[in-house]
């Protein structure tokens, strides 16, 4: 969950061909809307609403049609019931719920004794997929000088999640908000600073969250430095001055995302902008109609899916807490449900 960083949008419409390293165990069903656990109880007009904000971004013949339609604002459940087909894929993995979030940090557009963590916009040397500086590096001051600061901030804890989040806002000392997306990363794989927890014997795996994670990287302020820098990726942001403030962060489709109605997927197996229906078990069961308009680095197989939570401290705490079970079922065009059914099956 941790390993969450948003990326280059990977385009289009679901291949009906799988990644090698899954066509064995890749399997296909088309199922009824009577066997979704909760369909009839859901607010399908809340998905619709989030599906037509980026349908037309949806590559393939069977989609453009459908998404002028649902412009038009059709009533949802019988939209849905009458286009789409829900497809259960699995691919092997066990299915994975986890959520995310949209940090906000406290900060200074200028360095002061206070605000003394830096933001770095990309830098133009960097080379997409070529190992970069390591965060090491980095934080040892190797991109100092370089006038390539966006922004201070006076919590690197928060800005290392800020970075693991992808994009995020700046409260600014004067009241305003700063909008910040992802620009890139500097080439280096990332790696768990949760999972180095759990090796030292710090912590067992049901006991580490984004939370303890920063607790004690507080308690522990030097070890807890050179924790943060064993994971050797590092984003880099750039500002976003058009997005408004009331608008959710930049998702993979490049426009903003929705809290509760948006999840990240893989779109190997998933079509960007595709509606999802997810049953997320565990403590706190959530039944719903999402769309998938982002993916994560973390974010890997076909039943494996990222929740937005929304913006803030709260919605951290609230995404934090999910590491949970259950099944997730892409809603296709019923053409490309059944082709994608005896293409896989057959």
């Amino acid at each position: 969950m941790w390993k969450r960083m948003a990326g280059t949008a990977v385009a289009g419409l679901l291949a009906l061909t799988a990644p090698a390293s899954s066509q064995d165990d890749l399997m296909a069903r088309v199922l009824s809307f009577d066997e979704l656990n909760g369909w009839a109880a859901d607010d399908q007009s809340a998905a619709l609403s989030v599906f037509a904000e980026t349908c037309d971004l949806i590559e393939g013949a069977e989609w453009p049609q459908l998404c002028a339609l649902a412009k038009q604002a059709p009533n949802a459940r019988s939209f849905f019931e009458l286009f789409f087909r829900p497809v259960l894929i699995e691919d092997g993995q066990e299915p994975l719920f986890t959520g995310y979030f949209e940090p906000e940090l406290r900060g200074s557009r200028s360095q002061t004794a206070r605000y003394r963590y830096p933001l770095y916009r990309l830098p133009p040397d960097v080379v997409s997929g070529a190992p970069y500086l390591s965060r090491q590096d980095i934080s040892d001051g190797a991109l100092a000088g370089r006038d390539l600061e966006i922004a201070w901030v006076d919590d690197p804890v928060e800005l290392f999640f800020l970075q693991v989040q992808g994009s995020g806002r700046i409260r600014l000392e004067n009241g305003s908000v700063m909008r910040i997306g992802y620009a890139g990363h500097n080439g280096r794989n990332y790696r768990s600073i949760g999972q180095e927890l759990i090796r030292r014997g710090i912590y067992d795996a049901h006991q580490v969250s984004a939370k303890v994670i920063q607790n004690w990287v507080r308690r522990n302020p030097v070890e807890g430095d050179a924790l943060l820098n064993t994971n050797p990726s590092y984003v880099f942001f750039r500002e976003l001055p058009s997005l408004s403030a009331d608008k959710g962060p930049i998702g993979a489709m490049h426009r903003s995302i929705t809290p509760m109605r948006t999840i990240a997927v893989d779109p190997k197996f998933t079509p960007l902008g595709a509606p999802v229906w997810i049953e997320k078990d565990g403590a706190e069961p959530l039944q719903r109609l999402m769309i998938a308009q982002d993916t994560g680095s973390a974010i890997k197989g076909a039943q494996r899916a990222d929740i937005f939570f929304g913006s803030g401290h709260f919605a951290g705490d609230q995404a934090g807490k999910i590491r949970d079970p259950g099944r997730m079922i892409v809603l296709m065009p019923i053409q490309l449900a059944y082709a994608f059914e005896e293409r896989v099956e057959g």
